[in-house]
């Protein structure tokens, strides 16, 4: 039965995308069935597993609205065990169709459903705000891992996402747990990534992911050449935080087990 982990943060530019591409492929490489479902209408988490944008046939778009199973809408990518649920621009419409639908905080989660069994991980990867899409992931997870950038305003955001996170456990998914928050674009030479990392740490320390991401040259080239990092350059220190990061949760589920 799949851990379905929506990688979510109301604010944009903080890595919730690169962490969606990377530790997938990096649960991928370590032997798990992971599915990636991209719920932005930038389809720049498909573009970044490979899958161009405008170039796939179908996307969950097709299934939000024409209730097509989501089986029918994977797609292939360079990892044997990693595929891909392709968003397009017309999820940009998809946010305004859905509120004519019965049950639309609902619709990925009666989607999923089917897939469950035929994955150990399904990653969500969310828009950057709280839309009816964004809920949908929020309702259809069982977790949410939380990345946060080294920039002064983190700990203000992140206060905003937890209390939206308390929302939707009141009110639609009771069950909803924090996986962690993760620090991305970590840069040691600064005073600055220092002070939010001691900062969070002091708030939200058992919710702090050991794992920290460093702010890393070879990272972000990777999407622009339609590949996660571990196969654009697995030498690098994006790389090598991608598979730390894979290897703790990994650890953190296994505990969960036993």
């Amino acid at each position: 039965m799949a851990k379905v982990i929506a990688v979510t943060n109301q604010k944009g530019g903080v890595g919730k995308t690169t962490t969606a591409i990377n530790l997938s492929a990096a649960l991928a490489i370590a032997d798990m069935r992971v599915l990636v479902v991209d719920t932005d209408a930038q389809a720049n988490c498909s573009s970044g597993l490979g899958v161009a944008k405008g170039s796939a046939k179908k996307s969950l778009y097709n299934s939000l609205i024409q209730s097509e199973p989501l089986a029918s809408v994977l797609c292939d990518t360079e990892l044997d065990n990693l595929k891909l649920v392709p968003a397009d621009s017309k999820l940009t419409g998809a946010a305004i169709e859905m509120i004519e639908l019965p049950g639309r905080e609902f619709l990925l989660k009666k989607l999923i459903a089917p897939l469950l069994g035929r994955f150990d991980f399904i990653l969500i990867d969310s828009p950057p705000s709280l839309n009816i899409l964004t809920l949908n992931g929020l309702i259809a997870a069982d977790s949410v891992l939380v990345p946060i950038q080294c920039e002064y305003f983190a700990l203000e955001g992140l206060t905003d996402l937890l209390d939206t996170l308390a929302r939707v456990r009141r009110n639609f998914n009771p069950t909803l747990a924090i996986q962690g928050i993760l620090l991305t674009m970590f840069d040691e030479r600064t005073n600055l990534s220092t002070q939010v990392r001691d900062n969070l740490q002091q708030h939200f320390a058992d919710r702090m992911l050991q794992t920290v991401i460093p702010r890393n040259v070879r990272l972000a080239e990777a999407p622009s050449f339609g590949k996660p990092i571990l196969l654009y350059d697995i030498r690098s220190k994006g790389a090598e935080s991608y598979i730390k990061l894979a290897r703790e949760i990994l650890n953190h589920e296994k505990k969960g087990i036993g």
